[in-house]
This record gives structure tokens, sequence and C-alpha cells, in this order.
């Protein structure tokens, strides 16, 4: 009986998520009402208070749901020896495909994480921790390996990459590039910076 209530919370949550991500996409996001979400999501506007307080509290469940479907997709397509390019890749395409399946929602999704409203710094900083814990193994593991110099600082490599990720989709949204050039377009960015951040022949006999 616990599982199955458990099960049935978890279902409301991701509905309630769910709803959002349509809403936003289709209305915006203070456009949206909570009786609005309730009725998208087919339950009770009392119900959603159960779970979230703010609209802000369900923007902050995607992020924390798109950093789970990140890490499922790593552990589905790549193993933790894999090549760096590999795992990079699955990292970003897994967030722009999962941002992008609303496109509306994907742009106000993008606006908030780089430009966090100011009271919400907090809520944010959550999120980025997680984010960068993820990237950071990552990255110390492609160091072990000698995919990448040991003298790097990890948080300004993490921002390196995630900037050329948003060159991309910021080109993708402009229509400068097709759906299917963001991949391979993106390896192209990451491959270029990685040859130049690669230990030198001599740096890894020595």
């Amino acid at each position: 009986m616990t599982q199955t209530r458990e099960e049935k919370k978890r279902q409301t949550r991701k509905a309630i998520i769910a709803a959002a991500v349509r809403l936003f996409d289709l209305k915006g996001f203070e456009k949206t009402s909570i009786e609005e979400l309730a009725k998208e999501a087919g339950i009770g506007k009392g119900t959603i208070y159960t779970y979230f307080q703010t609209k802000s509290e369900i923007f902050y469940a995607f992020c924390e749901e798109q950093l789970e479907f990140i890490h499922e997709e790593l552990a589905r397509k790549t193993d933790p020896s894999a090549p760096l390019i590999e795992q990079v890749m699955t990292i970003f395409m897994g967030e722009f495909l999962h941002v992008t399946r609303n496109k509306e929602f994907g742009r106000f999704f993008m606006q908030q994480v780089l430009f966090p409203p100011e009271g919400d710094r907090n809520r944010f900083a959550e999120v980025d921790n997680k984010w960068l814990e993820l990237l950071f193994s990552i990255y110390q593991k492609a160091q072990q390996r000698n995919e990448l110099r040991s003298d790097i600082d990890l948080l300004y490599l993490a921002g390196h990459f995630y900037a050329l990720y948003v060159v991309v989709v910021s080109s993708w949204y402009a229509g400068r590039i097709e759906t299917e050039e963001v991949a391979p377009g993106m390896r192209m960015l990451f491959e270029q910076v990685l040859e130049g951040l690669a230990p030198s022949p001599q740096a890894i006999s020595a």
C-alpha cells in the first residue's frame, strides 16, 4: 500500500510539472495561473499546493527533473570510462532535447538559467551546485585519463562548455541552424576546445 501511495504521489508531481511545461509554453510563465495548472493536470487546485507553493517551485522541480534525466542518459548511453567528448555530448544534447520539447518553454528556461531573478538566486545555486558536481566528477576522471590538463580550473572549464552550448542553442532559436545540425555543430565546437585543453605529449610521458 505504501509503495502504491508513493507511486501515485510521484505520478501526480510529474503530471503537475508536465502541465506547467505545456502551459508555460502556450501562455508564458506570468500569465499561467495555478487554477489553469490544476485543470491542465486534471487535479484540484488544493492538490497543487500540497506539492508546490508557487509556480517558481514547479520550475525548480523541472530543473531537478532535468538533472535526473541527464543522469539517466549518462548511465544508459555512456560509462564512466567513455571518452570525455562522448560524455559531454550526452549531457548537453540530453539537456537540449529535454528543455526544447516545448520551444517557448525552452526559451523561458534559458532566460531563467542565464539571468535568474534576484530573489531566486539561492534556489538556482542549489541546482547549479548539483549540475557542477556532475560535471566536475566527469572532468576529474578525464584528467586522470590524461584527456585534460590537470592545471585547468574546473569551474571555468564548466563555464566554457556551457557557453558553447548556449551559442548552439541560441543559433537554433534564431533559425541559423536546423535541429539536425545541433549535434554535429556542438560536437565540432567541443572537439576544437578539447584539442587545445589536452596535455601535450611531453607532459603525458613525463
